[in-house]
């Protein structure tokens, strides 16, 4: 039987460390939005109010050919500006895509102590974590999310410990994945004036992970949120979003997608991937590119899943603005720092924005 979710110590252990998550709260016949999840007036998404993201995908193919040179503006400046590109023709198989999207469903679906094994504290391996919200134990309002995270260390590993049932389709996914993100990683270091070797851009991807999240259907939208503002800690982010929608980014200085502050939603494109950068290229570019703050609307009729794969450095990595753009610009805004760090860092606090980025500023006072 479902406790109180009046109660905030019985919810939160009932979602939280019973492993019940979002889905197990709404699945016992949740009408209403218990206080525990409900946000602030200033951190509600009033979708009415922003606008959608109306710039065209990017033709990956195109890339190496005679519009080679075009394709690669388009990703620079979107990179520059908003943080966020669409791309398509980007060598996942669209069935692949499908597959994904209908498998993070059924997982999701299946009996809460089938997930709840893999929970923080008592999963059987360091490679896989099933949780809900971000960190829970110090949020002020919960997120309306439940997930599953991969850690990729090698294929051998992987097919041991991920859960069989999203097993092979999460690794097929990554493993076609990342041929494109290594040529969006040219483009981007090229701009910067550096000549990337494929040893550069295995230390920048060298650690992987595919999420699947989910978000259940939500009694009232207006009053939560799936996630928090954030920006994504690691170098590029990958993510497939389902049909349904949702996922709103903040533009950080006025540009040609929009005015300062303004939020805007990246609506979903069939057969699209979304790319975001993350805070190590924002560093790593000395404040060139834009890791863009963004976060998650629920939604009342359906719920929702997307699939991000994050990529980022070893966390014994020292990661600093790279020499030939400090020399360019010919001052640094971010500090020498190990990954592990900035991660202890990240992870220990609430989402908040752009804030964690705080860590990585020299202080100009």
């Amino acid at each position: 039987m479902a406790p109180s979710f009046d109660d905030g110590n019985s919810l939160f252990n009932f979602v939280v460390r019973d492993g019940n998550g979002v889905k197990g709260m709404v699945d016992s016949g949740l009408s209403t939005v218990p206080q525990a999840y409900m946000q602030p007036p200033i951190e509600r998404i009033d979708k009415d109010r922003a606008r959608k993201h109306v710039q065209p995908p990017i033709d990956l193919s195109k890339l190496g050919g005679p519009e080679h040179d075009e394709v690669a503006k388009q990703i620079v400046r979107a990179a520059e500006s908003l943080g966020f590109f669409q791309v398509v023709n980007h060598g996942v198989p669209v069935d692949l895509l499908e597959s994904l999207k209908d498998t993070a469903h059924d997982f999701f679906s299946l009996p809460a102590e089938k997930k709840a094994v893999y929970r923080d504290d008592v999963s059987p391996t360091p490679l896989v974590k099933y949780g809900t919200s971000f960190v829970p134990q110090k949020e002020k309002a919960l997120e309306w999310k439940d997930y599953i995270s991969m850690q990729y260390t090698n294929d051998a590993e992987a097919l041991q410990h991920w859960p069989e049932e999203i097993r092979d389709v999460s690794l097929e996914y990554l493993r076609t994945s990342m041929n494109m993100v290594r040529k969006l990683l040219q483009v981007l270091l090229e701009n910067l004036g550096v000549k990337p070797e494929d040893s550069m851009i295995d230390v920048l991807v060298d650690k992987k992970m595919v999420n699947m999240n989910y978000y259940p259907t939500c009694p009232n939208p207006d009053l939560t949120v799936g996630v928090g503002r954030h920006s994504d800690m690691g170098t590029l982010t990958i993510l497939l979003q389902d049909g349904i929608g949702g996922l709103y980014v903040k533009i950080e200085d006025d540009s040609e997608f929009g005015k300062k502050g303004e939020w805007v939603e990246i609506p979903p494109v069939p057969s699209a991937l979304v790319i975001n950068v993350g805070d190590m290229l924002q560093v790593l570019s000395n404040g060139k590119y834009k890791s863009a703050e963004h976060r998650v609307r629920t939604t009342s009729t359906k719920s929702r899943v997307s699939i991000p794969i994050f990529t980022m450095p070893n966390a014994t990595t020292k990661i600093a603005p790279l020499p030939e753009v400090v020399e360019k610009d010919g001052n640094t805004l971010y500090k020498e720092f190990v990954l592990a760090d900035y991660m202890k860092n990240f992870f220990n606090n609430a989402h908040d924005g752009k804030k964690s980025l705080d860590f990585a500023k020299i202080n100009s006072a």
